[in-house]
């Protein structure tokens, strides 16, 4: 009777597990048709050719101009500036943790990196308005701070927490004998580190860097307070900016439904969830090789 029972439980619990992952499916499927179908009715006013190709988004303007090129151009901006920081800083410093570091400093500094995960990204936007943005004006000579360089600074202070977990799980994947090989060879610490362990790590580490530029791209309330919120073409990283998830934050609140201007939003919408999930899937890829690697 118990092992019908225990049967019947196996049973039952299959279907639920089973039930969840297709609605997690379901849901991001919903997703998925709801911006899409909202982007085809703005596509029926405004060709694409003019959506991706042109040099203004202004929809208040009296004939509406909306072209996602500044938007975009201004989210690949930030987001690429801050992996310019994050990407050395992080793998180094999982490098450091996992080969260099002693015990006890590894044990304080691990919760304390996670915690950065922790921190309202409110408060980090917080810290770049009274802070960051400040230094910047003083130290380029401009009146305002508040652009990408300060939104990039941010954006990889709020990738590291992922980069660095990562990174230091696939630097510790790498089997101990190539780095006692390395060191038979007469190689010291730092040489078996640049040209042994990364190498030999280095799909986990493209994994990390993958998924911590997804979580710089998705980031919406940070570069919204930090960046200044012009919608309007850069030439450099001292320009205010406004990325995609900034205006979409300070429109969809605002706008008449089912306008050009709403319709609009979730054309945009669409193009960062492309993005997004495009970035992540390929962080999966490396990370599955990553596994296949070290199994």
């Amino acid at each position: 009777m118990s092992v019908r029972r225990r049967e019947r439980t196996d049973r039952i619990l299959k279907i639920i597990f089973k039930a969840t992952g297709l609605a997690t499916i379901a849901l991001l499927g919903a997703i998925f048709f709801m911006l899409f179908y909202n982007s085809i009715a703005f596509f029926t006013h405004i060709s694409p050719i003019d959506f991706f190709t042109g040099s203004q988004w202004n929809p208040e303007s009296v004939n509406g101009t909306y072209s996602i090129f500044p938007l975009l151009a201004s989210t690949g901006l930030v987001a690429f500036g801050s992996m310019f920081i994050a990407v050395p800083l992080g793998i180094l410093t999982a490098a450091y943790i996992s080969e260099f570091a002693p015990r006890k400093l590894q044990i304080v500094l691990k919760p304390v990196i996670e915690m950065l995960a922790a921190i309202p990204s409110v408060a980090i936007g917080f810290l770049g308005i009274v802070l960051i943005g400040p230094a910047i004006a003083k130290l380029f000579g401009i009146q305002n701070g508040l652009n990408a360089l300060n939104g990039s600074i941010l954006l990889a202070v709020m990738a590291l927490p992922t980069i660095i977990t990562i990174a230091e799980d696939a630097i510790n994947a790498v089997p101990q004998t190539y780095k006692e090989a390395s060191f038979a060879l007469g190689a010291n610490k730092w040489a078996t580190l640049f040209k042994v362990t990364i190498p030999a790590a280095l799909p986990g580490l493209i994994a990390a860097v993958m998924l911590g530029l997804g979580r710089a791209l998705g980031e919406t309330m940070t570069v919204l307070m930090a960046t200044g919120n012009a919608a309007a073409l850069p030439k450099g990283f001292l320009d205010s900016i406004r990325t995609i998830t900034a205006t979409i934050a300070i429109e969809m609140g605002e706008v008449p439904y089912q306008t050009t201007h709403y319709f609009a939003l979730f054309a945009i919408a669409a193009v960062l969830f492309v993005i997004t999930l495009v970035i992540n899937l390929l962080g999966e890829y490396f990370a599955n090789r990553f596994r296949k690697f070290h199994a």
